[in-house]
């Protein structure tokens, strides 16, 4: 298994961009997200639980719940079920989700060293946006957030597809292969994978076997990242 810093000194071009996950990189709203989604599935007549849903969730499409779902209980959702999925989300959002530790901060550094970076997320631009707001990292995102959702309006997909990572790429006017993808999850990683980028795996809890398995680096602290990049470090 690969460090975040093996994986890193063995590219041949400089970094130009870094594209960022949300959920679970930048924002703590992993639990929550499965504990709204489980409940929500289980009033559907699939009984699972909060952790079988980040299981099979983690990093996921609102297309891909809605598939497993129908595929699970043998019949359509809803056709307003994500609609209604995302205000019981964003309701519980706006009262409970976190930064993660050093997540502010790291942004702060790049933006300082003059390091340009973006959001890449399945969340939608609303979702997004309440986490950003309650955590403060608005001031810092600004404009830099894309949406699976501006991919499916033209026909295209989020992640474990590359389109998402390819979109944040061209705005950022940077090649794929000059990008480097902050991931915690399957999805993720195999889209960074799937779009040419390098990919550091953030595995704050975990042994980050799964992500490394996908080619990505593992990093343990969203503290060690600005290092990581050639940057100063930073307090968490």
């Amino acid at each position: 298994m690969k460090t975040a810093q093996q994986l890193l000194a063995e590219r041949r071009h400089p970094i130009r961009l870094v594209i960022f996950d949300c959920d679970g990189v930048l924002i703590d709203s992993e639990g929550l997200a499965s504990r709204v989604v489980s409940a929500e599935l289980r009033s559907l007549g699939w009984p699972i639980t909060e952790e079988e849903c980040e299981r099979r969730f983690l990093g996921s499409s609102l297309r891909d719940i809605i598939e497993q779902t129908e595929a699970v209980t043998g019949r359509p959702v809803p056709l307003d079920f994500g609609e209604t999925l995302g205000a019981v989300m964003i309701e519980a959002l706006r009262t409970s989700v976190e930064a993660i530790p050093g997540a502010a901060a790291a942004l702060e550094a790049l933006t300082r060293a003059g390091m340009p970076w973006r959001v890449a997320s399945n969340s939608t631009h609303d979702e997004m946006a309440v986490k950003f707001g309650r955590t403060g990292l608005s001031r810092l995102v600004g404009d830099r957030q894309h949406s699976a959702e501006d991919m499916m309006r033209i026909g295209l997909n989020g992640k474990p597809d590359p389109h998402l990572f390819l979109a944040a790429a061209a705005a950022g006017h940077t090649a794929p292969g000059d990008c480097v993808v902050i991931e915690d999850s399957v999805p993720g990683a195999r889209a960074a994978r799937a779009a040419g980028m390098t990919c550091l795996g953030f595995s704050p809890h975990a042994s980050g076997e799964i992500l490394a398995a996908e080619g990505a680096g593992i990093f343990r602290a969203m503290a060690e990242l600005p290092g990581l990049l050639g940057l100063a470090k930073v307090a968490a």
